[in-house]
């Protein structure tokens, strides 16, 4: 047997699969591509989570495009973060092109132009179907970590949401939440004191501080009504097609905190509205997280435990989640310990640096007898990767130099119009992108403090009064008890009093 056919077998032992499956490309055997060699990823074993990782513009996002629209074309819903802005392509087919024609060729298997559906997300104010949360969805434990905060700080938002849910005060946006803050160490102070326990105005003024650190980065915008229900996310379109959803993130990576927080909320709000799924054979919605290292980088340890916590919980539920970024280095250890498929695009030792990052990155992947990991790391092509996936025991493939198969749509962003016409046709749009302000915990607390500050303005007239009229009473007292009878007068008087013993000398 030649080293061709021998290494045909290896791919084709370690990627055959009986259930249904996305060809990612075809394995190579040094710079040669071997036709039919095909690098398949069983359907079953997506929730199981992903790394698409590799230097700058060596394909990690032509490679998340391909991954999107083969799970499309399997009736799974996507939800990308289009971080760089260059994913909405995908709502249009390919023009297709020579070197296309090409690569497939050397794959084996035919290019298929087509458009996938997609919708347009917005967490900022970006033109999208707006992304929403209350704060109330939040919860105090979810909150606290994202603002982390200390032990004691903590207690005191748990105190807070305890009283608005015992005094039906709806916590739904920031000047919610800081009217709160105002009110427990102000009008409200012995109220709660009775109630709950003392409340520190340092431990709030801290709290406030992290607040309008968030709403610095946007978050006034992402906090309110009305809420984005994440089965939204599920869609299938007529033609079965799973909806993928493109979140618009392009302004937004300069501001971490926002970013880490809608990401946590949302992964916390889907493991609680998904239900368990089971072997099911198919996930219910993959996420990919591109630009990773904006979630990790600003997170706290509470946060990341969250995090931690949330993937390896959360495919129970049929999701998946794939994390896109430069090197694997910049995903937590125990995060990346969860992640069944791994693409490695290429990476560059520069320096001294880069080849130790280089040398652990490569020890993320299985040995190989075909391949020097650390040595071929450096020498892939665009639209060329490591491979090493689940197959549907569980069990790692082989390490596979793969040639990446194209993109089916377009491999560059739609113009304004393009946009415009995505999001007119967008059945979306018009139920999340309504402004709602009902009253809440800021117009009702406004009403309360109003009428606290009346009735300790009444108390105060009522105590001015009193000491007013106890003021008049003794002056009063004071006068009478010193205006004397006329005959005491006389009696009293010195000219009395001579005249008395004048007579008396008189008489003795």
């Amino acid at each position: 047997m030649s080293q061709k056919e021998a290494f045909l077998n290896y791919i084709n032992e370690g990627y055959k699969t009986k259930g249904d499956f996305i060809t990612l490309g075809a394995g190579m055997l040094g710079e040669e591509t071997i036709t039919n060699a095909l690098v398949n990823i069983p359907l079953k074993t997506l929730n199981r989570h992903g790394l698409i990782a590799g230097a700058t513009g060596t394909g990690k996002t032509k490679t998340l495009q391909v991954l999107a629209e083969n799970m499309s074309e399997q009736g799974i819903p996507v939800l990308l973060m289009d971080v760089k802005g260059d994913l909405s392509g995908l709502a249009s087919a390919s023009e297709g092109h020579v070197k296309i024609d090409e690569r497939h060729e050397k794959i084996g298997i035919p290019f298929d132009a087509q458009k996938f559906p997609i919708e347009i997300l917005s967490i900022s104010e970006q033109d999208g179907v707006r992304l929403r949360a209350t704060v109330s969805e939040f919860g105090p434990v979810l909150l606290s970590r994202i603002l982390d905060l200390t032990e004691a700080q903590s207690g005191i938002v748990a105190i807070i949401f305890k009283y608005c849910d015992d005094n039906h005060l709806p916590l739904l946006d920031l000047k919610d939440f800081k009217k709160m803050l105002q009110f427990v160490t102000a009008e409200g102070k012995e109220e709660i004191s009775k109630e709950y326990g003392r409340i520190s105005s340092s431990s709030t003024g801290a709290i406030l501080r992290k607040i309008v650190e968030l709403e610095q980065q946007g978050g006034e915008l992402f906090f309110g009504e009305k809420s984005f229900e994440v089965e939204d996310l599920t869609r299938v379109d007529e033609d079965g097609k799973g909806v993928i959803s493109v979140l618009r993130l392009t302004d937004i990576q300069d501001k971490p905190k926002l970013f880490s927080t809608f990401m946590l909320q949302l992964l916390a709000e889907v493991y609680e509205t998904f239900p368990e799924q089971g072997d099911s054979g198919r996930p219910e919605l993959i996420i990919f997280i591109d630009e990773a290292h904006l979630v990790f980088d600003e997170a706290s340890k509470a946060l990341l435990s969250q995090i931690e916590s949330i993937v390896k919980l959360i495919r129970s539920k049929g999701i998946g989640l794939y994390f896109v970024t430069q090197n694997p280095k910049d995903v937590p250890e125990d995060v990346l310990a969860q992640l069944g498929m791994k693409i490695q695009h290429a990476l560059r030792a520069f320096t001294a640096k880069d080849r130790k990052a280089l040398k652990l990155a490569a020890e993320n992947y299985p040995d190989s007898e075909y391949y020097d990991t650390k040595e071929v790391l450096t020498q892939l092509g665009i639209g060329e990767a490591f491979v090493t996936v689940l197959n549907e025991k569980g069990i790692p493939t082989p390490l596979a130099r793969t040639m990446l198969r194209a993109p089916m749509s377009r491999m560059d962003v739609l113009s304004e119009r393009e946009i415009q016409d995505v999001l007119n046709a967008s059945k979306l749009v018009d139920k999340y992108n309504k402004e709602v302000d009902r009253e809440s915990a800021y117009e009702l607390l406004g009403k309360k403090i109003e009428k606290i500050n009346k009735e300790k303005t009444e108390e105060d007239k009522r105590e001015e009064e009193e000491k007013l009229r106890k003021k008049r009473t003794t002056s009063t007292t004071r006068r009478r008890s010193t205006r004397q009878n006329p005959l005491v007068k006389v009696l009293t008087s010195a000219t009395f009093i001579r005249a008395v013993f004048g007579i008396l000398k008189k008489v003795l």
